[in-house]
């Protein structure tokens, strides 16, 4: 039986979206902010950044996704500390995780040949995309940020 988050997460997918669009989509819905804009332009880290050869979009879509809680703008808000840790943390699970089952961290290497298909194959990365928000979650969660709680 699928969890509540596989089904989310195959909905999304349902309507056309890539792993790193998926990834920013469900943080921003589970604030209840709409940002079009920003879900549009995760597509640009799709598919390896449209080359099978590229980072999966999960790596570099997670780490938006940790940058909606801990980045800062600029101008406004002092650097969050813990971002730097998150992504770290992040980036060695998911490099663990993806090379001992996949043989490293590509698109292609984890997708083979159906690699740059416009949705993606869950039934190939659909684990290790529920995986990788989950994980992402419980990070959040131990630094002390709530996944509704997305900064405006």
């Amino acid at each position: 039986m699928l969890s509540d988050i596989q089904l989310q997460l195959l909905q999304w997918a349902g309507k056309g979206y890539c792993c790193s669009q998926i990834l920013v989509g469900m943080a921003l819905e589970y604030s209840g902010i709409e940002n079009p804009q920003l879900i549009r332009a995760a597509e640009g880290l799709c598919s390896g950044m449209s080359s099978c050869n590229g980072t999966c979009g999960l790596l570099t879509g997670g780490s938006l996704m940790l940058g909606l809680y801990a980045g800062h703008d600029a101008e406004t808000e002092e650097k969050d500390e813990h971002l730097s840790l998150l992504l770290e943390s992040f980036t060695d699970w998911f490099t663990q995780k993806a090379t001992a089952q996949y043989g490293g961290i590509t698109c292609g290497q984890i997708l083979g040949e159906t690699c740059g298909a416009p949705v993606p194959d869950t039934s190939k990365c659909g684990s290790l995309l529920a995986e990788t928000f989950t994980y992402i979650e419980s990070l959040l969660a131990e630094y002390e940020y709530e996944i509704s709680a997305v900064k405006e």
